[in-house]
């Protein structure tokens, strides 16, 4: 299966204009990691229906929210239509970055939560919006963990979608960037049939060296 803009789009548009895919709540990981940052610029890559982007802005920062799915856009714009304010505070970019650069920054924060991609593609992805963090900014990238396929919660089953904090950490050079978080994380959660199951998350944060 290819995960392309067509896939996205029409994921979002099957559950109906008014229904949400995701639970409009920010990532227990990017709060986690994020929380005592100074705010300043932020790139949010796979922002999806925004509610990542959204928990940052109301935090203080200057988002630029990517997404491949023009649909999930829309709905994270219209989200914050009654919240100028934040809305103010976020630029929603339609971008496929596995064929296009990042947008320019340097940001103080590159956050990519539960992109699952071919590992080339991933790799390529990382290298990418890991080269647009500003000197002394944090690179936070947020998966699902191999180990995720052993329980009953529905995860992508393609060889090589799922990673380690490790095998993300051990592309970049430790002579610009140093590691502040590598580790499996349990996450309460529940599988298709509701029934409670305990997830890990794969967590790296590092911050690039001055």
């Amino acid at each position: 299966m290819e995960f392309d803009e067509a896939f996205w789009d029409e994921r979002y548009r099957e559950h109906g204009e008014h229904q949400a895919v995701w639970s409009g709540q920010p990532n227990a990981q990017l709060v986690a990691e994020a929380a005592h940052l100074t705010p300043g610029s932020a790139l949010d890559v796979g922002a999806g229906e925004g509610a990542d982007a959204v928990w940052l802005a109301r935090q203080g920062w200057r988002v630029t929210a990517v997404d491949i799915s023009s649909v999930a856009l829309a709905r994270a714009a219209a989200a914050v239509d009654d919240d100028p304010e934040t809305a103010a505070r976020i630029s929603w970019l339609h971008l496929d970055l596995t064929a296009a650069q990042p947008p320019a920054g340097p940001f103080d924060l590159v956050s990519a939560q539960y992109l699952h991609l071919p590992a080339p593609q991933r790799d390529g992805l990382y290298r990418g919006i890991a080269a647009s963090v500003a000197p002394g900014g944090t690179l936070l990238i947020v998966g699902h963990h191999p180990s995720d396929l052993e329980t009953s919660v529905r995860r992508p089953s393609a060889p090589g979608l799922l990673f380690t904090a490790e095998q993300v950490a051990a592309e970049l050079d430790p002579r610009d960037w140093e590691i502040v978080t590598c580790t499996s994380r349990p996450r309460a959660a529940s599988d298709a049939d509701g029934a409670p199951v305990t997830v890990q998350d794969s967590v790296l944060r590092a911050q690039r060296r001055a």
